[in-house]
């Protein structure tokens, strides 16, 4: 006899997974096809899923996300829990979670994890009823989104608009090793969801210390060519570039 692990129905995990493409910041998002005797339902969900008895939150953080999506090592960080006794409004998050897990579902708690990696890695996904695919931040408001996964996302991106101001250098990470100040500016305005004034954004992030320009310059652009610059977490680094 085929032994299967017994879930935890109390339980769940969610991924919120933002993605920079280089100009907008994105979303992974799971878009479920619901069949039902009155028609097709469709809607879209965050990676998630109740976690196993006998695994840790972390594990199953990682395990869902890769089940889901096909992605690996990605640097999830748990964030916040979310346990409202009316998580969702709609009787089908239920009923689909109770379909796919083959396992009765009481109130669900989740605990949140979030990352921010660049958008290259190809998602997999081999499934009749579910697609994951990258999602616009700014299109979430127009979406019809399973659960509280709407206040889970814009909590996440709270949370990573603050980590990124603790720790700065991570957005870096996102970036070519050499990169322009438009490159710079275009993520600093997705991850914090606004539209900086150029000269003013330059003349602000040339006072960091760890920003050195290069004597290089990225040609094929349609103007000009710009100046290629590189952030160094030590400041002497830096100065060494100059």
């Amino acid at each position: 006899m085929q032994h299967t692990r017994p879930y935890n129905p109390s339980v769940s995990v969610d991924c919120v997974v933002f993605g920079f493409d280089g100009k907008a910041l994105n979303v992974l998002l799971i878009e479920r096809n619901i069949k039902e005797n009155t028609g097709n339902y469709n809607d879209k969900k965050l990676p998630g899923s109740i976690i196993y008895t006998d695994e840790t939150l972390d594990n199953a953080a990682s395990r869902v996300l890769t089940e889901l999506t096909g992605l690996k090592n990605i640097p999830l960080s748990q964030f916040r829990s979310f346990g409202d006794p009316n998580r969702s409004s709609n009787p089908r998050d239920v009923l689909w979670l109770e379909r796919t897990t083959h396992t009765k579902i009481t109130r669900i708690v989740t605990v949140a994890y979030v990352a921010l990696i660049k958008i290259n890695r190809k998602i997999i996904l081999e499934s009749e009823d579910r697609t994951a695919n990258w999602y616009d931040v700014k299109e979430i408001e127009q979406m019809t989104l399973a659960f509280d996964h709407r206040q889970i996302i814009a909590k996440g991106l709270e949370h990573i608009m603050h980590w990124l101001k603790l720790e700065p250098h991570l957005m870096f990470k996102l970036l070519p090793r050499k990169f322009t100040l438009s490159q710079f500016r275009l993520l600093y305005d997705a991850v914090n969801q606004t539209q900086s004034d150029v000269r003013n954004f330059q003349k602000k992030v040339l006072q960091w210390k760890n920003l050195a320009p290069l004597d290089e310059f990225k040609t094929g652009m349609p103007h000009r060519a710009a100046r290629l610059y590189k952030y160094h977490t030590n400041p002497k680094s830096a100065q060494k570039d100059t």
